[in-house]
């Protein structure tokens, strides 16, 4: 369905930072079926990933200076104003990575990390909402923290996007969704020792058809599936995936495709 706008909150827009622009947009065009539109900018091309002309992300080459980084999707919440926003980051001791500043008449924009260091950015938009798409194939459906403190999180993120929690009902350990007013639009899970040294972070999802067919579309296409296709009760059916350059996220066949 056609979005037309965004409450404070929501998660709004997905951008992926690649090492290999070309490969990196070759690979999700394949498995996605995006259609690209590049934009010339001094460091390459940023380019609008869209489905019929509807915008649903984007993706750039990293510059220089951002070239210690692995590959990765950053996702950016709603906000009514970014200023204010950003100095409740900073208040509850998070940081303000870069911004907040204009992007042309697009929006404004600030890039964070949570107390942990889990990166995500804040959006103002004006002539550019956001996602143009939801509750279809291909489409961003879910985000997910995964984090070392649930309590600080709750706390650090309900300052900060106005966001209120709920256990979801899950048997084998404890889940938390993110909800903006009645909807849920997100969860939070724990990281326990099996998780090892990785970081907090966060995690995009794409809702597709057929996980398992996706799945075999992705290997196919180069990416390394870091958690195979695995049945969520009452839910769907979901699988972990890294590009072909590393840039990790999740694709997801949901019982429900509208909830």
């Amino acid at each position: 369905m056609k979005v037309q706008q965004y409450q404070q909150g929501q998660p709004c827009w997905l951008e992926l930072a690649t090492h290999d622009w070309a490969a990196g947009k070759a690979f999700y065009q394949a498995l996605f079926g995006w259609v690209a539109d590049d934009m010339p900018m001094p460091e390459g091309h940023y380019t609008m990933l869209q489905i019929d002309g509807d915008d649903i992300g984007a993706m750039y080459p990293m510059p220089d200076n951002m070239k210690s980084l692995p590959t990765h999707w950053t996702v950016y919440f709603a906000v009514d104003d970014v200023s204010v926003s950003a100095e409740l980051v900073k208040k509850g001791g998070g940081q303000v990575i870069a911004g907040p500043h204009a992007v042309g008449d697009a929006g404004f924009m600030a890039l964070c990390t949570d107390p942990e260091g889990s990166r995500f950015a804040l959006w103002q938009g004006q002539d550019h909402i956001g996602i143009k798409r939801a509750q279809e194939p291909n489409t961003l459906c879910w985000v997910e923290l995964a984090c070392r403190n649930s309590d600080a999180a709750k706390t650090f993120y309900g300052e900060v996007l106005g966001y209120h929690t709920k256990l979801a009902d899950m048997a084998d350990f404890e889940y938390t969704e993110w909800y903006v007013g009645e909807q849920a639009i997100g969860g939070m899970m724990e990281m326990t020792e099996e998780w090892g040294d990785a970081p907090s972070h966060w995690m995009n999802y794409f809702a597709v058809e057929d996980c398992d067919a996706s799945v075999a579309k992705a290997n196919s296409l180069g990416a390394t599936v870091c958690v195979p296709a695995t049945d969520i009760p009452n839910v769907g059916r979901f699988s972990v995936l890294n590009d072909p350059q590393g840039g990790f996220f999740s694709i997801i066949s949901l019982l429900d495709p509208a909830a």
